[in-house]
């Protein structure tokens, strides 16, 4: 009887919460009565894999969060790279993604950014680069994650340095692909270089960043009620605290929330 009761009190949540959501940002967000929320686990300070295999991280608490709201099933649609998101969300298979904002990606309505971190080189300790300036160089190698946002940004960046992509677009491979390689550098988020540098004695991280990514919730194109609700949602999330107490909870609270509007 409890269970029933408790069951029948979370309907009526969730009805209540939907009511609150205009009808057609409703229909946009979950067109086939579920909201498709992809998951990008390339990226570690967004997303990690739980111990029950179940997304964890900000991304992952948000889509919940967004799910509740909206009154309907998530269902977690999961990639290893940000390109492959993309490209998700390009062919309409899902509703809702978390991928840095980049103007080569205009497939996408985002909201501004919920967190701001660093794309910064990993290279080996003896190593004559020191700083970030010092990378673009004739040649000078640097593996990127295929379709990545450092990946997007080094290539209108780098005017004599070369990018090799690491075909998968996920971190794992694109240092493998350093490593393998003999390569000059390799780009990524600040977090999982220094993760990985920590048990791999002979690397070091650069000082600085070539730049800020700013990571944001997105949806497909064509769907401008959606759009405009997700916005509204980001801002809030940022502003009641949701957002950061969820990186703290996924051991990530050195990444930065963006500020209100950006």
């Amino acid at each position: 009887m409890i269970r029933i009761m408790l069951a029948a009190a979370f309907a009526l949540a969730a009805q209540a919460a939907a009511a609150q959501v205009p009808a057609d940002a409703l229909k946009e967000l979950a067109p086939a009565g579920k909201l498709r929320a992809a998951i990008n686990y390339g990226n570690g300070v967004l997303a990690q894999k739980g111990p029950d295999g179940e997304p964890r991280g900000v991304s992952a608490d948000l889509s919940r969060e967004l799910a509740k709201r909206l009154g309907v099933p998530l269902a977690f649609v999961t990639f290893t790279a940000a390109g492959k998101a993309f490209e998700a969300a390009k062919e309409n298979k899902v509703d809702v993604l978390f991928i840095a904002i980049d103007p080569s990606r205009p497939d996408v309505d985002f909201t501004a950014p919920y967190v701001l971190i660093e794309g910064t080189y990993m290279v080996r300790a003896d190593s004559p680069l020191k700083t970030i300036e010092d990378v673009d160089q004739p040649g000078v190698r640097v593996a990127v994650g295929l379709a990545s946002a450092y990946d997007l940004f080094l290539a209108r960046a780098l005017r004599r340095a070369t990018l090799v992509r690491a075909s998968k677009g996920g971190c794992c491979e694109m240092i493998d692909l350093f490593l393998t390689e003999n390569l000059e550098a390799v780009a990524g988020v600040r977090q999982q270089l220094e993760g990985f540098a920590k048990t791999h004695p002979g690397l070091r991280i650069m000082d600085g960043r070539f730049q800020q990514i700013r990571q944001a919730m997105g949806t497909p194109k064509g769907r401008a009620a959606a759009a405009a609700y997700l916005r509204s949602f980001i801002e809030e999330m940022k502003a009641n605290g949701f957002v950061a107490d969820a990186l703290k909870r996924s051991n990530q609270g050195d990444a930065q929330v963006a500020p209100a509007g950006g």
